[in-house]
């Protein structure tokens, strides 16, 4: 079997939100960060013919990169080989009991009470000015009309911050996240906030969902 470049895209982004990962048989990926904060689900083009954990992908996918076109071969139980031409290397499963995994259980909104459209460039954009202001923060704030995304330092009233206009709302809120839970893949999203601490985006560009939890000083009103 051979991985797509979208679906290693896809693994390189949920190494940064786990490091491990149990892969499932069949089309579905799913992790969840150590903390549980952040879990990320996706449909690949290819099947997976077995379950398997990998401790650390991150090594894993470095690996793969050892081969120009690897093809990946599963008929051993307890490890994969990773062949092209006359290269070989055998990369040896992890114990799923060490690895913290999502729930059986589908991950849905308790609410939706705010939903807006994130671009690409409005997300680059954001994350840049993050980086750029060194701002720990990232806040969906509904006032005068209007929902806003701003990254911030909430606990300096002085400190730099920016805005990107978003949408309309009649409500008054601030939905907060730390910028390193934004932890999704570039491309547009819709965006759906539950006053309940949870958020769901969801790609509009392929089968990729993020939930990512709220920080508890959010309000809503």
């Amino acid at each position: 079997m051979k991985l797509s470049d979208s679906t290693l895209s896809l693994l390189k982004n949920f190494s940064t939100i786990n490091q491990s990962i149990l892969f499932k048989q069949g089309t579905k990926l799913r992790t969840i960060s150590v903390m549980k904060n952040i879990l990320a689900e996706a449909t690949i083009s290819e099947e997976l013919p077995k379950d398997f954990g990998i401790y650390d992908l991150g090594q894993f996918l470095n690996g793969l990169s050892l081969h120009n076109n690897p093809d990946l071969d599963f008929q051993e139980d307890n490890y994969v080989v990773i062949k092209e031409g006359r290269s070989r290397s055998k990369y040896f499963f992890a114990d799923p009991q060490v690895i913290v995994t999502p729930p059986e259980r589908p991950m849905n909104l308790p609410s939706e009470d705010v939903t807006f459209d994130l671009s690409t460039e409005q997300l680059d954009k954001l994350l840049k000015a993050a980086a750029i202001y060194q701002l720990p923060d990232l806040a969906v704030v509904g006032a005068n009309g209007v929902v806003k995304i701003v990254v911030r330092d909430k606990k300096n009233d002085t400190s730099n911050d920016f805005a990107i206009t978003v949408g309309e709302t009649d409500k008054q809120f601030s939905f907060n996240f730390k910028v390193e839970n934004i932890k999704i893949l570039p491309g547009n999203y819709e965006v759906v906030v539950s006053s309940k601490l949870l958020s769901r985006f969801s790609s509009k560009n392929q089968d990729l969902t993020y939930f990512i939890a709220l920080e508890p000083d959010s309000t809503f009103e």
